[in-house]
């Protein structure tokens, strides 16, 4: 099998192995990794119809993996889909309102940063080894609320490894920031930092960008890597789940061999629809990408003009996962439909940084013919939240109302009857205040943990573990800090 290279976005001299590419997280020059070419899937669709997630997750992942061996890329895949997960088929689907939902959210912390988030330790330690780092890594992250539990609950207590987590201390849910801040694990670290996710992820950014910061920590024994959606190791994974879900239809007799489905992405940061985007690009039959946005429309806006701007107000919804003005993996589609041009991408993310927007050239923007933008507004998810509960008592997380808001925007402007893949992206339960007001106001007297047991109730589901597990747990972490000391709060959890 020919071996897939990696190149950073900002500059085609950088090139490195797949393993290479995990450990650094990011390339030197600020780039993101991206595949030198899409693979094409090497098994038919009929036969991965016969596969169970994990056989899925193989043929997939040991196509862009090049460098890892069959026994390494199995172990971490068997490591990683175990009973972390509560069910056996890893990525359920429910037929609901003239749509399939992908439930990605079974894992650990439930949401579907579990999917990715529980193999890439693995893929991690692995490629430390292939590569002899001697090091101990330090996972260095930005969370809007999920990426940093699912990270979290993924290293907590792996040798060799540290983690530190960023959050906005009031922009994630209060189910979310305590699953957070009672984690265990000598070698995590939660802090909240007075900002917003940008402030967050640009902090973070600076940090992997320190050259040297980066020197004091090879000299102390460390260097970093990163778990959110730039490190090719977090997104290689999410690839599975659309080629599984299709695989699943065909097996089920839902979709005929070769039949076009349209798939919905809930979108902040850019990553789970990437991934989508090369599932279609693998010979996967996909035919439009949904591009979901919430109140915080920039990749809506971007869609509709051919425009990049971030220079907007910043707005806190109840989908706060998707509350994010800068999608870092969308500099991976434009490399892409700049020609893989590294320097004309390069030129646009210094235009993003510098004056905060950018323009796409026309010959750009016909390349985005796969996508279609929309956007939910705060009523419109929860009057979807609702509406699909009382027709057939099915309760979706407002991140999902965002997608399915959407896509009935698309059927109605297109009339595409195509079947659709809806990626529901968190349990309800992580969102109990927000999904119970929008079914019913008369919740909102309630706790968060007395919603939790009435939403059990109303759903008729049990309630996840994850929830049970944070109910009477301590409060491990209690640090803030401002954006300007993340520097400082790093090395002091390194002791250095």
């Amino acid at each position: 099998m020919a071996e897939v290279l990696y190149s950073s976005t900002r500059n085609k001299d950088a090139v490195v192995k797949a393993s290479e590419a995990i450990l650094k997280g990011l390339s030197d020059d600020g780039g993101l990794f991206v595949p030198n070419r899409i693979p094409a899937l090497d098994k038919s669709l009929s036969e991965l119809s016969k596969m169970n997630y994990k056989e899925v997750a193989y043929e997939v992942m040991k196509l862009y993996l090049t460098d890892f061996t069959e026994e390494e890329l199995k172990h971490c895949i068997n490591s990683a889909y175990d009973e972390k997960f509560d069910t056996e088929v890893i990525a359920p689907m429910v037929e609901a309102e003239g749509a399939y939902y992908l439930e990605l959210f079974h894992g650990a912390t439930i949401a579907f940063k579990d999917m990715a988030l529980s193999i890439l330790p693995h893929l991690l330690i692995t490629s430390a080894r292939k590569n002899q780092v001697k090091n101990e890594i330090v996972i260095l992250t930005a969370t809007s609320g999920d990426t940093g539990k699912a990270a979290l609950a993924g290293f907590a207590d792996v040798k060799g490894t540290r983690i530190i987590v960023f959050y906005p201390k009031n922009g994630v849910s209060p189910i979310q920031e305590k699953q957070m801040v009672t984690q265990k694990g000598d070698n995590t670290y939660v802090v909240g930092i007075t900002g917003n996710f940008d402030d967050a992820q640009t902090g973070v950014k600076l940090l992997f960008n320190d050259k040297e910061l980066e020197k004091e920590m090879a000299e102390a024994g460390f260097q970093f890597s990163s778990a959110n959606s730039i490190n090719i190791g977090r997104l290689v994974p999410q690839i599975v789940y659309y080629v599984y879900s299709y695989a699943q239809l065909l097996a089920e007799g839902k979709i005929s061999e070769g039949e076009k489905i349209n798939v919905v992405v809930p979108t902040g940061n850019f990553g789970n629809i990437l991934a989508a985007f090369y599932a279609k690009n693998m010979g996967l039959p996909i035919d439009k990408l949904i591009c979901a946005s919430n109140d915080n429309k920039v990749l809506y806006d971007f869609f509709a003009t051919g425009t990049y701007d971030r220079n907007r107000e910043f707005v806190l919804t109840t989908s706060p996962s998707m509350d994010i003005l800068i999608s870092s993996n969308l500099e991976r589609l434009i490399y892409r439909i700049a020609g893989n041009n590294a320097e004309k991408n390069a030129e646009l993310m210094a235009a993003l940084s510098g004056t905060g927007k950018y323009d796409i050239t026309d010959d750009m923007k016909a390349q985005l013919s796969d996508f279609y933008g929309n956007y939910a507004t705060e009523a419109e998810t929860a009057e979807t939240i609702k509406a699909i509960y009382d027709a057939c008592g099915y309760v979706i997380d407002t991140h999902t109302a965002v997608a399915a808001t959407v896509y009935n925007k698309y059927k109605k402007e297109t009339g595409d009857a195509n079947k659709t893949v809806i990626a529901s992206t968190a349990s309800p339960f992580k969102f109990t205040r927000s999904v119970m007001n929008a079914i019913d106001t008369k919740y909102d007297a309630m706790d968060d943990f007395t919603l939790v047991d009435e939403l059990a109730k109303i759903a008729n589901v049990e309630v996840p573990n994850a929830i049970e597990e944070i109910r009477t747990a301590p409060v491990v972490h209690d640090h803030v800090c401002d954006k300007e000391e993340m520097k400082a709060v790093v090395k002091g959890f390194l002791g250095m």
